[in-house]
């Protein structure tokens, strides 16, 4: 199997192509599964539903794990730190690793509603489809952004469009819906990105090895952060963690743990309506002021009045 690669760069400004032929009754078959706003999980393992009926009035945070996000119709923006990537239905975005980011749904109406496609991607399960199909890549090929834009293609969305019938017919979903989640991978892997997702799979990779650091970081997030045991964790060096961790996700290992405290910290003030200075301690701050300035930097509110909005509003989240 021969994968196609293209530069990493310049993805926020990937041209738009007209949507596919098949779009529209994929569009169809997602308002099928969501006559209401928020996200659906679906009876077939990680796959969902999202629907929005308007532009989103804020800003919504989450740490997105591995992905890919087809949307039928509407528009969204995915934020990483400084880099924005825009997608409707021209354009898929995958997450290939956990990543904090911010995003937004920019187009939606009641009568024209954002819908989109998510199926959660198992590493392990590309693998596999690698190791069948015979593809074989350096190890050691450079690593590119965990998050990036591609050309939706008739090919990708058939797929999509038969895993969402299966939900029609449960019975067959048991048997089928495995193979229809292969055919997805596969046809992504065939995309002019399919290279760089394929580095999170390979074992010995540069991508891989990050996303075994991301792992621990996801665990160990509230102990003070030692660079030597991530790059131990990682079988790197220090320098070759910084500038692959960097490469992968934008920011550096610091920076990332500074966003996966931060963003539970949220979670714990508005789900367990803990108080502020137990939320800051339990994330791994010694000192409420500093947990409070940079919670107020990221969020634009302070913590107990961040928390208080958002249960006010029922906000929910845009993943």
């Amino acid at each position: 199997m021969t994968l196609q690669t293209v530069a990493s760069t310049g993805q926020q400004a990937l041209a738009a192509s007209p949507p596919s032929r098949r779009i529209g009754e994929l569009a169809d078959l997602l308002a099928r599964r969501a006559s209401e706003d928020g996200i659906w999980p679906t009876p077939i393992p990680g796959l969902s539903v999202i629907r929005f009926s308007k532009p989103s009035d804020e800003i919504a945070h989450a740490l997105h794990q591995p992905a890919v996000c087809i949307v039928a119709q509407g528009a969204k923006r995915a934020m990483l730190r400084d880099e924005v990537f825009s997608y409707d239905a021209s354009r898929f975005l995958v997450f290939s690793v956990d990543l904090p980011i911010s995003a937004q749904v920019t187009e939606a109406t009641a009568d024209a509603p954002y819908l989109c496609f998510r199926l959660d991607l198992d590493p392990a399960a590309i693998s596999a489809l690698l190791l069948k199909a015979g593809y074989a890549a350096a190890a050691h090929q450079p690593s590119g952004r965990g998050l990036f834009l591609s050309q939706v293609t008739d090919t990708m969305v058939d797929a999509a469009v038969r895993l969402m019938r299966l939900l029609e017919s449960p019975d067959d979903a048991n048997m089928l819906a495995p193979l229809a989640v292969q055919e997805l991978h596969y046809r992504l892997l065939r995309t002019e990105q399919g290279a760089r997702l394929a580095s999170i799979a390979q074992a010995d990779s540069h991508a891989c090895r990050i996303a075994r650091t991301i792992a621990w970081l996801k665990t160990h997030f509230a102990k003070p952060l030692s660079i030597e045991t991530l790059a131990r964790e990682a079988h790197m060096s220090t320098s070759s963690l910084h500038f692959h961790f960097r490469n992968v996700t934008s920011m550096s290992p610091l920076q990332y743990q500074k966003l996966l405290r931060l963003q539970e910290a949220r979670r714990l003030l508005v789900g367990e309506t803990t108080d502020v200075a137990d939320a800051g301690y339990r994330v791994g701050y010694e000192s409420p002021s500093q947990f409070s300035r940079e919670y107020s930097r990221l969020f634009g509110l302070a913590p107990s009045r961040d928390a208080q909005r958002l249960r006010t509003s029922g906000a929910v989240a845009v993943y």
